[in-house]
């Protein structure tokens, strides 16, 4: 009998068992209740982590430290967090009622409380996917830490380089320091973080802020100080879910408050049995469109096509924005700030209160019973599920349901691209939700035909709903896009709003089966390319015409209907 050849797995296999395995152990720890990310407990994690080398995570593997995955990682979590020895993640339990001042992270819309010098605690309003994202993250961070104790300790731990004991004299005694000592801190934090004293500088300037010029000296410096209290002195850092946060999770709280206000604020302003059309967006490019022509006509006049747009995107423009967010609300914008937890802000748009005069939209043909217009701020990942499913609900009150009469659901957001660059395209036709053969095709309104002539590629094929952006690694993502999958790009949400979608207009009756559906994405990153991460950063002005093509294009269907 002929032996069977023994077939080896490629690394893009070896990927796939690495993210099913950090997800069956983060549901674990999850409901066991804490664990120790570099302890026993946490040993799965970090060894998934290790051969999956993420490319958000860059030099993870090596014995060097990763710089800009420290950078994408920071800015997603509490300032502050790497002095702490214990981590509690909660639900919203009262702290914001508390003395504890809020830290929100700037690249994350979640609260943080510091309770005292060695606990942070935060806030889980965002369902699952948060949770994956901040462990993951935190993973990361406790693995570079131990990096840079391997680095510094000497004689078994008994002594520490000289290097090492320079960065501790400054960031203990809080020195107020020359910009000669501070090269000669860079200089020696080259040689602790294994990397060049130009790499060093660029980085520390990244962190550098108006009030805290060297941040980068105490962060580096409490990362390695917490992991030698953990290797010496056995002070092993510890990371809680709160038994509330437990018991809620997955159960639609903050979406069921959160479709409830938006319904309540329907029904206030008599447009609960108007045509309603949901876009999950940005807040700022469907108000713009719509409004700003007409809020800013001396601008609009020197500033053509997208230039008005691009004019709004800068950072300096805070006056002129403030004139079309107060226009705006003078002609039929209701906006509705979060207070539910899930940190998704609304706006409600009247069309029949609109001029259209002077807008991008004047030519269109105004239909007999003009529609109202619900953009909701960008999900996180199964949260897109959670506030779909709910706000596709009929709004109840003492006497009956009210069903919305919803005709089209449009989703426009950044995702990762497998094929372009930065500020290209995706129209996709289908979405798959990676590590199971979930698929969810469909009928896309938008077309790729739809989105050229803007000055950017645009791609049509499927998407992949990825269960985490900051898991994905080179190997994995080129078999998606080689394979007959036929993928394009990858993003966090799709696939969950799509199963929402369905299961409201197919299943349960929630809304009718003749809904139309957009997608469209503008890319990021790209993945695939050394330099073109997120961790690279962000887009820019580069944005601003992928952004506003694609929501021209939606509101023009929405508006010709």
């Amino acid at each position: 009998m002929a032996k069977l050849k023994k077939i080896d797995r490629t690394r893009a296999q070896e990927s796939r068992n690495s993210i099913e395995k950090l997800y069956i152990s983060m549901r674990h720890l999850f409901s066991r209740g804490f664990y120790k990310p570099m302890g026993v407990s946490g040993e799965t994690l970090r060894k998934s982590l290790l051969l999956l080398r993420p490319e958000i995570y860059g030099s993870i593997a090596e014995d060097k430290i990763e710089l800009n995955g420290l950078i994408y990682v920071i800015d997603r979590l509490p300032r502050g967090i790497e002095e702490c020895q214990f981590i509690s993640l909660t639900t919203d339990e009262g702290y914001k009622n508390s003395h504890f001042e809020t830290i929100i992270p700037p690249k994350r819309r979640r609260n943080c409380y510091r309770i005292d010098k060695d606990q942070m605690n935060i806030e889980i309003t965002r369902g699952r996917s948060e949770i994956y994202d901040i462990l993951t993250h935190l993973t990361f961070l406790f693995i570079e830490s131990h990096k840079i104790q391997k680095r510094v300790t000497v004689s078994d731990g008994c002594d520490f380089i000289r290097e090492w004991k320079y960065l501790e004299d400054i960031v203990i005694h809080h020195k107020e320091i020359s910009e000669e000592e501070r090269e000669i801190a860079i200089a020696h934090l080259s040689n602790i973080l294994g990397r060049t004293f130009d790499e060093v500088l660029n980085i520390h300037k990244a962190f550098s802020t108006k009030d805290n010029q060297d941040r980068f000296f105490q962060l580096i410096y409490w990362l390695g100080k917490l992991a030698i209290n953990e290797v010496l002195e056995n002070k092993k850092r510890k990371i809680t879910f709160s038994s509330v946060l437990i018991e809620e999770i997955g159960h639609h709280i903050y979406g069921d408050i959160w479709a409830h206000n938006i319904k309540k604020s329907l029904k206030e302003h008599k447009l609960l049995k108007r045509p309603i059309h949901i876009i999950s967006a940005n807040m700022h490019s469907v108000l713009n469109s719509i409004y700003a022509h007409n809020a800013l006509p001396k601008e609009a006049e020197t500033n053509k096509g997208f230039e008005l747009y691009q004019l709004l995107s800068n950072s300096d423009s805070k006056p002129l924005q403030k004139a079309v967010k107060e226009y705006a609300s003078e002609n039929g914008l209701i906006y509705i700030k979060d207070t539910s937890g899930t940190n998704i802000n609304v706006q409600i748009i009247d069309t029949d209160k609109i001029n259209f005069e002077k807008s991008p939209f004047e030519k269109i043909n105004s239909v007999k019973e003009n529609p109202v217009i619900i953009v909701m701020d960008y999900a996180f990942g199964e949260q897109a599920y959670e506030t779909m499913d709910e706000l596709l609900k009929p709004y109840k009150n003492s006497k009956k349901k009210n069903h919305l009469d919803v005709k089209s659901i449009s989703i426009m957001g950044k995702a990762g691209i497998l094929e372009g660059g930065k500020g290209d395209i995706m129209i996709p036709s289908s979405h798959i939700f990676e590590g199971t053969a979930d698929n969810y095709p469909f009928k896309n309104e938008l077309s790729k035909e739809d989105l050229e002539g803007f000055g950017v590629q645009v791609f049509d094929g499927s998407m992949i709903s990825v269960l985490g952006t900051s898991l994905q690694n080179k190997d994995l993502l080129k078999f998606f896009h080689d394979s007959t999958w036929n993928v394009i790009g990858l993003e966090m949400e799709g696939a969950h709003y799509q199963k929402a979608i369905q299961s409201a207009s197919k299943i349960r009756g929630n809304i009718s089966e003749d809904v139309k559906v957009r997608y469209a994405y503008y890319a990021s990153d790209n993945p695939l390319e050394t330099g073109a991460t997120l961790a690279s950063g962000g887009l820019g002005m580069t944005g601003v015409t992928p952004t506003y093509a694609i929501t021209q294009k939606i509101l023009e269907q929405i508006l010709t209907v």
